[in-house]
């Protein structure tokens, strides 16, 4: 699943939010969201901000795939 995908479910499991909506809390504008979101290119750190806007975790992470292990 793109991050896209992924914060799209999160603004609908967050009251049906809007592009527009957390573009505003972003403090940009919708159309730098929108591009973005159709290029699904975030930052770490735009990442982040979006979950902390969200008033979520954001959480990135390897897993070696032999061990299960969580980098």
């Amino acid at each position: 699943m793109s991050m896209t995908e992924k914060i799209r479910i999160l603004l609908i499991k967050k009251g049906n939010m809007s592009i527009t909506d957390l573009a505003k809390l972003l403090e940009t504008t919708p159309q730098n969201l929108s591009g973005k979101m159709k290029r699904d290119n975030f930052s770490e750190k735009e990442l982040q901000q979006i979950a902390k806007v969200l008033d979520c975790d954001y959480k990135s992470s390897f897993v070696i795939h032999e061990t299960g292990e969580e980098i």
